[in-house]
C-alpha cells in the first residue's frame, strides 16, 4: 500500500513541476489583458446579476408564424439577491419559442434578472431561469447512490471527480486563456486526472498502476495521431460558433487548433480510463485463477475480454459524439443536397475526427495494456509458487539423471 501511494505522490509531483515548467516556457500568444465580468452573458454586458421571483405577468403578447412563435412580456418580480434584494422590479422578457406552453414565464417562477443601468435609465431583463436548486437534488442523488452502491470506492470517485474539475478549472482554464499552447496544457492537465482519478476510485493497488502507466502511454500516441490528422485534413478549430467568440471576442488569439487537439483528448480520457482499468483487472484475476499461464495464454485471455469492450464502447463513443453533434448534422444536411458536402464541412469534420480519433485509441489501449499487465503479473508469481517450481525442477533434474545408465 505504501509502495503505490509513494508511485502515486511521485507521479502527481513529477507531472505537475514538469508540465508546469515547460508551460511557463511557452510563449504566451495572448498578449491581451483580459477579464470576464461574471454578468457578462453573451454579447450583453450586464451591471449585476439577481435572482428574482416573478409576482405579476402585467403584460404578454404573442405573434406566431407556421413554426415559431415570438413571445413578449412585461413582468413584475422581486429580487431575491443582489445589491438591491428586496426591491420590486419591472423585468422584459422576449424570445422567438417553439414550446409557448413550456418556455412562457408565470408567475412564481424564479428567474435570473439582468441590470442594465445607462445615463438616462436602469432597465432589468430576463436572463435566464434559475435551475441551480435542481441541479443540486440531482448532484445529491448522484453522490448518495454512488456511496450507497459504491462505498469506500464510490466515495473516492467521486473525490476524483471533483479533483478532475478542479484541474479544468484552476490549471487547464486559465493557462489556455492566459495564451499558452492548449494542446501541452491540456496534455498535462489530462495525465495528472488519469493518475489522481484512476488511484482514488480504484485504489492503490499494482492493477491501478498498470492502468495508470497504459492510459499515460496511450493518451502520448492519442496526441501523436490527432495532430496529423487535424493537421492533414486541415482542421483549424473553428467550426463552432463559440470557437469563434474565443477567437475573436474577448480573450485574443487563443490556438482554435490546438484547444482542438487538447479537446479530443480530453473527450476520450474518461473511456481510456475504463479500458485499461478493466483490461488490467482481468489479466490479474486470471493469474490468480491459473498462475500456471503463461505470458502469452494470459495476453490471449484478456484480449478475448478485451474485443467484447472494444466492440460495446466503441459504439458507446461514436453515439455520444453524434448525439451531441446531431442537431448541426440536420441543419447542414437541410441546408445541402450532396452528402458528401456535409461531410466535408469544417464543423461536422472535426466531430468525425474526435470519434475516429477516440475510436482509434481505445482500440490500441487494449493491446497495450493487456500486454503490459500479461508480462507484469507473469514475472510476479508468489513466492511459494517460485519455490515450488524451483523444487521441482530440481527433483525432475534429479529423476533424469538417476534414469541414465
Amino acid at each position: 500500500m505504501k509502495k503505490y501511494l509513494t508511485i502515486f505522490i511521485l507521479a502527481v509531483a513529477v507531472l505537475l513541476v514538469f508540465g508546469w515548467y515547460r508551460i511557463e516556457k511557452l510563449p504566451a500568444t495572448n498578449t491581451q489583458s483580459f477579464s470576464v465580468d461574471a454578468a457578462e452573458v453573451g454579447n450583453t454586458s450586464f451591471n449585476e446579476l439577481s435572482k428574482g421571483k416573478v409576482t405579476e405577468v402585467k403584460a404578454k403578447n404573442e405573434e406566431q408564424n407556421k413554426h415559431l412563435s415570438q413571445i413578449t412580456e412585461t413582468l413584475q418580480a422581486t429580487l431575491l439577491s443582489g445589491s438591491e434584494k428586496g426591491q420590486s422590479v419591472e423585468v422584459d422578457y422576449q424570445d422567438t419559442l417553439t414550446n409557448t406552453k413550456l418556455q412562457e414565464v408565470n408567475v412564481g417562477d424564479v428567474i435570473v434578472i439582468g441590470k442594465i443601468s445607462t445615463p438616462e435609465e436602469t432597465s432589468y431583463v430576463l436572463v435566464d431561469r434559475y435551475r441551480l436548486p435542481y441541479l443540486g437534488w440531482i448532484a445529491l442523488l448522484f453522490l448518495a447512490l454512488a456511496i450507497i452502491f459504491g462505498r469506500v470506492r464510490g466515495f473516492t470517485s467521486v473525490v476524483g471527480l471533483l479533483a478532475s474539475i478542479a484541474i479544468l478549472i484552476w490549471f487547464i482554464t486559465p493557462n489556455i486563456l492566459a495564451g499558452k499552447n492548449p494542446t501541452l496544457v491540456i496534455l498535462v492537465g489530462a495525465g495528472v486526472i488519469a493518475v489522481v482519478s484512476m488511484f482514488l476510485a480504484h485504489g492503490f493497488k499494482q492493477r491501478t498502476m498498470l492502468a495508470v502507466i497504459s492510459t499515460l502511454f496511450t493518451l502520448g500516441l492519442a496526441q501523436v495521431m490527432a495532430y496529423y490528422f487535424v493537421i492533414g485534413a486541415k482542421l483549424l478549430g473553428n467550426g463552432s460558433e463559440e470557437a469563434f467568440y474565443l477567437q475573436a471576442g474577448y480573450f485574443g488569439n487563443i490556438n482554435l487548433q490546438g484547444l482542438l487537439l487538447g479537446g479530443i483528448i480530453i473527450g476520450t480520457l474518461g473511456i481510456l480510463n475504463d479500458i485499461t482499468t478493466a483490461q488490467c483487472a482481468t489479466v490479474e484475476e486470471l493469474n490468480t485463477a491459473n498462475d500456471k499461464l503463461t505470458f502469452r495464454q494470459l495476453y490471449q485471455k484478456g484480449s478475448s475480454v478485451g474485443r467484447e469492450h472494444i466492440a460495446s464502447l466503441i459504439n458507446t463513443l461514436v453515439l455520444v459524439y453524434v448525439g451531441s453533434s446531431l442537431p448541426l448534422f440536420l441543419l447542414f444536411t437541410i441546408n445541402s443536397k450532396q452528402l458528401w458536402t456535409v461531410l466535408n464541412s469544417s464543423t461536422i469534420a472535426e466531430e468525425i475526427a474526435r470519434t475516429l480519433v477516440g475510436s482509434i485509441t481505445l482500440i490500441l489501449a487494449v493491446p497495450i495494456a493487456t500486454a503490459l499487465a500479461a508480462y507484469y503479473f507473469h514475472n510476479q508469481k508468489p513466492p511459494v509458487v517460485q519455490q515450488t517450481k524451483q523444487t521441482d525442477d530440481y527433483w525432475d533434474k534429479a529423476k533424469q539423471k538417476m534414469s541414465k545408465p
